[in-house]
């Protein structure tokens, strides 16, 4: 196992942050950024984006969320501590954005983590948004590029997290099972053994961890079971111009 975890022959890394507070020390050199907030801020971006939202603008306050709420054409979003913030419609639910027609909407979204993590890392060459919804489509995507990937957990708080780590991990098998990538960090290897406890159940995840109890009192057992089901859009958020939009992966 070892030996095939650190394969001699790569041409590009992966590697796994798994503090947004320790991205400074991962980031040099890396081509591409997967920012990874599974419960639940990329998670909804990638549904928004699946049910045709055209931006999705991350800030940092809720006071910049707010100045959007009831302007045409704009959703403003506000979450903090898994919960909607008062005054707003929206938080960070996938499920408030599956099966509705966001077709020529903005979506101005704050989180407690996930747009924290894209705004520290908005300067990256490239940056992107990785869920479970969306695991094939972006690895696929990922192997087809030349250029060493990053992959930041947003964690909770600054805190690790259990499924963002999970997630990263599948990410990180995907990428070393091409041959074109191997890993130079222990927090990678870390990740991926994370995944192989976890892929056959990944609601285990939620059984294992400590917030599942307020996971339970918030009622968002079903948007968890959502975030944790793989595959079920293929859309790829990139941010151009501090904006994600959707980028349509083209063929290899």
């Amino acid at each position: 196992m070892q030996e095939e975890i650190r394969n001699s022959d790569y041409k590009y890394r992966v590697e796994t942050c798994f503090f947004p507070q320790q991205y400074p020390l991962y980031a040099e050199d890396m081509g591409i950024v997967v920012v990874i907030d599974i419960l639940r801020a990329t998670s909804a971006m990638v549904a928004a984006f699946e049910s045709g939202v055209d931006r999705i603008i991350p800030v940092s306050t809720i006071e910049e969320a707010r100045e959007y709420i009831g302007k045409p054409g704009y959703i403003a979003a506000a979450e903090r501590n898994g919960e909607v913030v008062e005054g707003f419609a929206y938080g960070n639910s996938p499920l408030a954005y599956v099966d509705q027609d966001l077709r020529g909407k903005t979506i101005v979204m704050t989180t407690t983590n996930g747009t924290k993590a894209i705004n520290l890392a908005k300067d990256a060459p490239r940056l992107v948004i990785g869920s479970f919804l969306n695991l094939s489509a972006l690895s696929e995507w990922l192997v087809s590029q030349n250029e060493n990937v990053l992959l930041l957990c947003s964690g909770w708080k600054d805190k690790f997290n259990l499924e963002d780590s999970v997630f990263a991990g599948a990410l990180v098998e995907r990428l070393l099972d091409s041959g074109k990538f191997g890993v130079e960090e222990d927090s990678s290897i870390a990740a991926k053994f994370m995944y192989m406890s976890a892929r056959d159940n990944f609601m285990s995840i939620l059984k294992a961890a400590p917030r599942r109890r307020r996971i339970e009192q918030l009622k968002l057992l079903p948007d968890a079971k959502y975030c944790l089901t793989p595959d079920q859009c293929t859309v790829i958020p990139i941010l151009r111009n501090g904006e994600l939009v959707r980028m349509v992966p083209q063929p290899a």
